[in-house]
């Protein structure tokens, strides 16, 4: 028994190592950040460490699959609960993420059109992002406030803007820091209509971007219902030990390793077809 509540610590080590630390093959330069640490940075948990997250994630699968085993005292049924359990956290970051991103994307429009706004009133570019800590966007007021004090500190615009970017950690983000960038270097004489021109492409995209993800919400929440209803009828189970136990047997363990990986293969298919792509980030 203690063999199979190890095996279920290794399989949650291997869920999250698996997130971590495999490398994408395609297209990905070997200076790109490692996924797991990307998904932490874009969720705003930036001090979090990858090596930190694991071990929360370890512990909860570990907890998870104890609880289930010491009601049901079926280690397969214990395994899997703590593979859940071990998967939680990143799931929760996961949505944390695209929350972020979201109130992101509709924020970028206002703080572009505050910055042209800045330019036109003959501001200079480090002091029109140092005032969008101040009339900028709220969630975006952050992350330009540390950027004025880094450039007051360091008077390196073009580190500062390196700085925000790995902060911000969004592909919006990184069109408005790069074309900033751009302007400055070539000269500023198009930079008020490169701000409008950019202000009105965030705003289209993200309008018709809001109207495909309500259309296709059905779908998401639909694989989420289906995926999820197996798992909660085999935890309600758990009180009736004439039942449960039958997991423990070879055929219990195959229903419940093949039902796992149906739902898992079900699940990204759905998530697949209902979920609009990420936009990947420029130079990160």
């Amino acid at each position: 028994m203690g063999a199979l509540i190890g095996l279920g610590f290794g399989i949650g080590v291997m869920l999250i190592w698996s997130v971590g630390a495999l490398p994408r093959q395609r297209g990905q330069s070997t200076t790109r950040k490692p996924h797991l640490r990307g998904l932490l940075d874009q969720a705003g948990l930036e001090s979090v460490s990858v090596t930190a997250f694991a071990l929360l994630a370890l512990i909860l699968g570990g907890a998870a699959a104890l609880v289930v085993y010491a009601v049901s005292e079926t280690a397969p049924v214990a395994l899997a609960f703590g593979a859940m359990g071990a998967w939680l956290p990143v799931a929760i970051v996961t949505s944390r993420r695209r929350r972020r991103l979201r109130e992101y994307a509709e924020v970028w429009p206002e703080a572009v059109d505050n910055l042209a706004s800045a330019v036109r009133a003959g501001m200079s570019l480090p002091d029109a992002l140092a005032n969008l800590a101040v009339r900028g966007p709220e969630p975006l007021r952050p992350q330009f406030d540390r950027f004025a004090l880094d450039y007051q500190v360091s008077g390196q615009f073009g580190q500062s803007l390196d700085r925000l970017k790995d902060r911000l950690a969004d592909p919006g983000g990184d069109r408005v820091v790069e074309g900033l960038r751009i302007a400055r270097e070539v000269g500023g004489g198009e930079l008020g209509r490169l701000l409008r021109n950019l202000s009105g492409y965030l705003r289209d995209e993200q309008r018709t971007r809001s109207e495909m993800e309500s259309r296709q919400a059905w779908t998401i929440n639909g694989a989420r219902l289906a995926v999820a209803a197996p798992w909660l009828v085999l935890l309600f189970m758990i009180g009736q030990p004439a039942v449960i136990q039958r997991y423990s047997s070879t055929g219990g363990v195959i229903v419940l390793v093949f039902g796992a990986a149906a739902c898992l293969v079900a699940y990204r298919l759905m998530m697949r077809i209902g979920r609009l792509p990420v936009e990947r980030r420029i130079l990160s």
